[in-house]
This record gives structure tokens, sequence and C-alpha cells, in this order.
């Protein structure tokens, strides 16, 4: 990457910090980024200069000001939760003419939540937000305690213990609203998430009504080892997994070529699936 890339992605993450954190300082540029505080701070300056009314100067570094606007940034929470799951910061990349990309509907995610939902999760605090679902769609008051941001495959949600259904749950990041309120520490912690500490194999095989030939198809395609596909995964993502693999575990489809794959141990499995 040579400089000028270098330069936009640290512009980028300031905007990215400042947006979805609510501020931004030269002692994050600098853990980011490997820089010197110089550095760091002759970034900022530039960006004031390019950017006059997107921050706010305080006290330890500065705050996104309520007229911000992106000039780097995309405002897809995605972007941001790739940073914060990965610690990659990806710029925009042009599509090779010859491979397209299918464009995904974005989900409308309320960053004033989204920042309550980080803070939370940073210094493991509780937090009481509204809620709502296709069971419960009006607004339901909720106490959260969130641990981790977890990606499904077509969207985001937050893990953490819910006082309401007194168990751990996940919840979809768009469906929070208002500002979300910090009430303290937890006691509710990551290490006592039964089913996100426990790790479960997934054994994996063709539907046995294909021919022989088809399910050598899909053993070639899954890379089996002796007709079988075996997934070591976390309890609490074993129903997203299989859903993401289009394997129905309430009942085969009645055309084998749709089904495709079943799941061989779905005893095993079944207490950690939803109503299962």
């Amino acid at each position: 990457m040579n400089s000028s890339e270098q330069r936009i992605k640290r512009l980028l993450c300031i905007e990215l910090l400042a947006w979805w954190e609510g501020s931004v300082s030269n002692k994050q540029l600098q853990d980011e980024f490997a820089i010197s505080r110089q550095q760091a701070y002759q970034d900022l300056k530039d960006y004031q200069q390019h950017c006059p009314d997107n921050l706010i100067a305080v006290n330890g570094g500065y705050q996104v000001s309520p007229q911000f606007s992106a000039n780097y940034l995309s405002l897809d929470v995605a972007q941001y939760l790739q940073w914060f799951s990965t610690g990659s910061l990806m710029l925009a990349q042009q599509v090779n003419p010859l491979t397209s990309l299918l464009s995904i509907p974005k989900r409308s995610v309320s960053v004033v939540v989204m920042r309550q939902l980080i803070k939370a999760i940073r210094y493991q605090q509780r937090l009481e937000v509204d809620y709502v679902s296709l069971s419960n769609p009006e607004n339901d008051g909720r106490i959260f305690h969130p641990h981790t941001f977890v990606n499904t495959g077509l969207r985001w949600h937050v893990r953490g213990y819910c006082e309401k259904s007194r168990d751990y749950r996940d919840l979809v990041l768009s469906r929070f609203s208002g500002e979300g309120d910090i009430l303290g520490d937890s006691e509710h912690k990551v290490e006592d998430d039964k089913a996100w500490q426990t790790f479960i194999l997934l054994i994996i095989q063709a539907d046995p009504r294909l021919s022989a030939a088809q399910q050598a198809v899909l053993a070639n395609d899954y890379q089996m080892e002796g007709g079988q596909l075996i997934i070591n995964t976390r309890a609490a993502l074993a129903n997203y997994l299989l859903q993401e693999l289009h394997i129905n575990t309430k009942m085969l489809d009645g055309t084998p070529e749709a089904q495709q794959l079943v799941l061989v141990n779905i005893n095993e499995v079944k207490p950690w699936l939803f109503n299962g």
C-alpha cells in the first residue's frame, strides 16, 4: 500500500471512530497504525482542515459534531463491525468488470444505540434499551448485558444476557431504537454464557436420497473426507451455520436436490438449536 492509500486509510479511521464511537483521539490512531504521536496529531489536523465541521475539540481528543458529513466512511455499520471484529479496515475497492457482487439490502442501525452498545461491550456494562421483534412489534424496554457482536451471514446481531428473558440471547441490531442508557457494571459475563463457551461438532453429509454421483459432486464442493464434513462451532452459532448451509433440521425437503445436505448427528446438536 502506497503512502497516499495509507493516509486515506487513517482519515477513514478518524471518521469511523468519530461516527460509530462518538469520539476519536491521537492515542487511538497511534495504536491502530503504529504511528508516532506527531503523525497522529498531523492526521487529525489535516482532517480538520478538509472537514472543519465534523469534529469538535475536547479534552483528550475530538467528539463527533452534530453537523458530521461522511467523506471517507460508508455509514454502513458492517464496515465498522468488520474493523471491530477483525481489525481490518478496508478501503472502497473497484469491482473487476469480469465479476459481479450481490448487493444485499442494508438494515438501518441506530448510531446512537450502537455507541452505547460498543461502550457497554468494551467496559462490561448493562444497558437499558428499547427493542422490537416480530413477536412483539411494540417498543419493549429491556435491560441487556451485551458481550459480542455476531455476523450471521446476512445480518449483524449482538449477543448478551437479557434480563427479561433471564438468559443469553441474540438481538438484531436494526431492531433497537431510542438512545440507550448505561446502568453500570454487568454481573453477567461472556464466561457465564454456556452456549457461547460450549463447542460442538456438526457432522454434515450429502442427502442419502441423492445418487452416488450426485453425492460425489457435493463431497467435492465441500471438500468432505469420507463423505462427511465436520465443523467445530460454538453451540450458540450452530443454528445460524445450518441456516447458511440451507440444512433443514425440522423435516426433509421432498426433493433431495433441494435439500442437498443433511445433519448426521442431529440428536446431539438439537438441544442447542432454536426451539430445539
